[in-house]
Order: C-alpha cells, then structure tokens, then sequence
C-alpha cells in the first residue's frame, strides 16, 4: 500500500510538473498575442537611415498587424502615391474603420490583395482599403522607402 501511494504521489507530482509545458494550441504550436487596448499601439518603419512612426487605431486589422512585429520585409512602390508590403499573415477587418480619405502619412490594409498601404499622397477611398492608423513623425520620408524595411513595436 505504502508503495501504491508513493507511485500516485509521484505520478501526480509528474502531472503538475509537465502542465507547466502545456500548450493549449498545441506543442510547438506558434501563438499570437493579441495586445490589450489598454495603451496606445506605436510602430516604428525603418529604412534607409529614417524612421517613420505610426500610431495605429484601435481595431482588430491593427492589433493583429502589430501582434506580427517585429518584421523585416521588402517594399514596393505602388500607383505613385503609396509604398506597400504583404504582411505574413491577412488581418481580420471585422470592426476596422474604411478609409474615407487617404493622404500623406495615412496607414491601411487592402483586404482584397492582403498588402499594408503607407500613402505619401492623397488619394480618398476604395473599397475593402482599412484604416490602422496614422504617421506622427517621419511622413515626410514614405516617399523614399524603397528595398527591405524594418518594422518594429515603439516601447516607451
């Protein structure tokens, strides 16, 4: 008896122990963090020795976009008035604002192609095109991002 209760101390001892390694997603599984609305979401574009930083809104589309930083990734420039790159993963536009009128310095995600959107000059709405936010210092250097830019979480 003395031994049965020893293997059952141990084996729950086991339990616990390997609960602190548990996944709910799975082992190995990657997850992503959501932030809380709690503090204002700032990232940082880093290019070619400037930085453009944004202050994204408060909705789904902008959380997930931030919950994939930091991120290296090629840009491209687009129609003349934008610079744009393709996220790892499409974001969820459930509850984000449509752009009603873009200009230099907005920031939106076009659903339909899945790319993020840096405009440097005006250009107003299209369907499916979701505003994350807005450029509170730099928007003056979005035109000459070109080649691999860094994306990176703005701590206090």
């Amino acid at each position: 008896m003395k031994f049965k209760n020893r293997l059952i101390q141990a084996f729950a001892c086991l339990c616990v122990f390997l609960s602190c390694f548990y996944s709910p997603a799975g082992a190995g599984a990657a997850q992503t963090t959501i932030p809380s609305r709690d503090k204002a979401m700032q990232i940082a574009v880093s290019a070619n020795g400037v930085d453009v930083v944004y202050v994204l809104n408060d909705s789904t589309a902008a959380r997930e976009l931030y919950a994939q930083l930091p991120m290296t990734i090629e840009v491209e420039n687009y129609g003349g008035i934008e610079k744009i790159f393709y996220p790892p993963k499409k974001l969820a536009t459930s509850d984000t604002p449509l752009v009603k009128s873009a200009k230099n310095g907005t920031l939106a995600y076009y659903a339909p192609w899945g790319d993020v959107v840096m405009f440097y000059d005006r250009f107003g709405a299209a369907s499916g095109l979701y505003e994350l936010g807005h450029a509170i210092s730099g928007a003056e250097h979005i035109r000459n991002l070109s080649g691999t830019i860094q994306i990176g979480i703005v701590t206090d």
